[in-house]
C-alpha cells in the first residue's frame, strides 16, 4: 500500500512539473500574439486628418473648399471659373466687367487703400463679390457701415477650445424654411455688429441669433460677406444637405454672371502676417517690383552681381604678412644695466670711466669730433653741432676731467656727472 502510494505521489509531481513547462512555453506564444495584433490595430488604425483652413479649392481635407469649388462649377455650369493668383489691386484694375461673379475664400483677408477702392468700383459697376473670411480688414468694413466681432474660437491649435454641435441659419426671406444647417466643431462665434449702413442686408445668422453674413447693395452690383468661412469647408458642406447653404445665400447673386473668377490669392498668405497694417504690403513686396519691368531686371542684375561677387571673392588669397620689427639698439640697456652692477658694488670710479667712454663714444659717432683733444675749438663745435650751450658743455667737460683725474669718486660726484650728461642729451635731442 505504501508503495502504490509514493508510485502515485511520483505521477502526479512528473505531471505537475510537465504542465507548467508547457503552460510557460504557451503563455510566451500567447504574449507574442497578443503583442502582434495590438501593434498591427495601431498600424491600421485610419489617421486622424489635418485640419488646418486652406480653404483650397485642391484641398479635399476637411477645410479645404473643393465641394464648393465644384458646387459653384454645377451652379454655374455655362462659366468657365477664371483663377486668380494676385490681389485684388492688380486684378480688378484693368477688368471692365460689368456682369461678373467674383468668389473669395480665405482664412483672412488684408487689404490696402487701393484694394478697397478697386473692390466697390468693381462691385458698384454691376458685378458681385462674394467674400468669406474669419477677419476682414477694417478698411472695407468701415466704408460699407459695420464692424466685425472676432470670437477665440477661429484656431483648432489653441489649447482648450471646445468642440460641440454648433449651426447657422438663413434669415428670412432668403428661405422660407427656418432650419439650422449645422455640424460638430468650434462654434460659430464670429459676426457683424453696429450695422449702420441702410444698403447692408443680413442674410444668416449664427446660434447665437448675430449676423455673420450679409449683403451691400452698392451702384449696379451686390458685395457679400460672411465672417464665417468655415461655412463653406468640405466638412461642413459635406455634412447631410448643409450645400443648401450655400446654395440659398447665392439667391441674391446676379443669375448668368458673363465671367466667374476664383481667388487662389489669399487664402495662400499667412493668416499671422499683417493683421492691423495696411494690408499686402507686408506680404507682397516683391510684386511691386516685378510688375515693372525695368525694376525686375534692376532686381536680378543686383542679384547677379552679388552671386558674381561672392564667387570671386570667395577665393583664397594671401594672408597678411605681419610687419616684422627692426632690431633695437640694445647698447644703451646693455651700459645701464652694466651701470647697475657696478653701483651695487660701490665702484665709482669704475661707473665714471663707462659713462665718460660711452659719452665720448656718442660724440664721435654723432658729431664726428676727435674727443682726444678737449679744447675751446672743440667746445664751439660741439655747442655749434649739439644746439648744447658752449657754459653747458665747458662744464660738462670740466668734471669729466675731474673724475678721470681722480681716484675716488664720492657718490655725490658721480651724480653730479650723470645729471650732466642726461642734461647734455635732453638738449641734444630736441634739436
Amino acid at each position: 500500500m505504501r508503495l502504490f502510494i509514493e508510485k502515485w505521489k511520483w505521477i502526479l509531481q512528473s505531471l505537475i512539473t510537465n504542465s507548467n513547462k508547457i503552460l510557460n512555453k504557451h503563455f510566451f506564444y500567447i504574449i507574442i500574439i497578443v503583442l502582434l495584433s495590438a501593434v498591427s490595430a495601431c498600424r491600421t488604425q485610419p489617421a486622424i486628418p489635418k485640419l488646418a483652413e486652406t480653404y483650397s479649392r485642391k484641398d479635399k481635407k476637411p477645410f479645404g473648399s473643393y465641394v464648393m469649388h465644384a458646387q459653384v462649377e454645377q451652379m454655374f455650369s455655362g462659366n468657365t471659373i477664371k483663377h486668380q493668383n494676385e490681389p485684388f489691386e492688380d486684378v480688378l484694375r484693368y477688368k471692365t466687367d460689368n456682369n461678373s461673379l467674383y468668389i473669395c475664400v480665405t482664412k483672412s483677408l488684408f487689404l490696402s487703400d487701393e484694394d478697397e477702392n478697386l473692390i466697390l468700383d468693381y462691385v458698384a459697376a454691376g458685378n458681385n463679390i462674394f467674400i468669406a473670411a474669419s477677419y476682414i480688414h477694417p478698411l472695407l468694413l468701415d466704408e460699407i457701415g459695420c464692424k466685425l466681432s472676432l470670437s477665440n474660437y477661429n484656431y483648432i491649435t489653441d489649447i482648450g477650445k471646445p468642440l460641440r454641435n454648433t449651426h447657422v441659419n438663413l434669415e428670412q426671406p432668403v428661405t422660407l424654411q427656418n432650419k439650422d444647417y449645422g455640424y460638430y466643431y468650434l462654434p460659430f462665434s464670429n459676426s457683424f455688429y453696429d450695422i449702420t449702413s441702410p444698403y447692408i442686408k443680413v442674410l444668416a445668422n449664427n446660434e447665437y441669433g448675430k449676423p455673420n453674413a450679409i449683403v451691400f447693395f452698392h451702384g449696379k452690383g451686390k458685395l457679400f460677406l460672411h465672417c464665417d468661412p468655415r461655412a463653406f469647408s468640405n466638412y461642413f458642406l459635406l455634412k447631410k444637405d448643409n450645400y443648401q447653404y450655400f446654395k440659398n445665400l447665392a439667391g441674391y447673386i446676379t443669375p448668368n454672371p458673363d465671367y466667374v473668377y476664383w481667388d487662389d490669392y489669399y487664402n495662400k498668405l499667412d493668416s499671422k502676417k499683417g493683421r492691423g497694417d495696411t494690408g499686402k504690403k507686408n506680404f507682397s513686396a516683391l510684386n511691386t517690383i516685378f510688375k515693372h519691368p525695368a525694376l525686375k531686371l534692376a532686381f536680378w542684375l543686383i542679384l547677379l552681381l552679388s552671386l558674381l561677387y561672392i564667387l570671386f571673392q570667395s577665393k583664397r588669397r594671401q594672408r597678411i604678412i605681419e610687419t616684422i620689427k627692426p632690431n633695437e639698439n640694445t647698447s644703451v640697456a646693455f651700459t645701464e644695466t652694466v651701470g647697475r652692477l657696478y653701483l651695487q658694488n660701490k665702484d665709482n670710479h669704475n661707473i665714471a670711466q663707462k659713462m665718460i667712454a660711452y659719452f665720448n663714444e656718442h660724440i664721435r659717432n654723432n658729431y664726428f669730433l676727435n674727443t682726444n683733444h678737449v679744447n675751446a675749438e672743440f667746445i664751439v663745435a660741439l655747442s655749434r653741432k649739439s644746439g648744447v650751450d658752449k657754459n653747458k658743455i665747458e662744464s660738462l667737460y670740466l668734471s669729466i676731467q675731474q673724475a678721470q683725474g681722480s681716484t675716488e669718486i664720492p657718490d655725490f660726484v658721480l651724480l653730479s656727472l650723470n645729471e650732466k650728461i642726461q642734461n647734455f642729451f635732453k638738449i641734444a635731442d630736441r634739436k
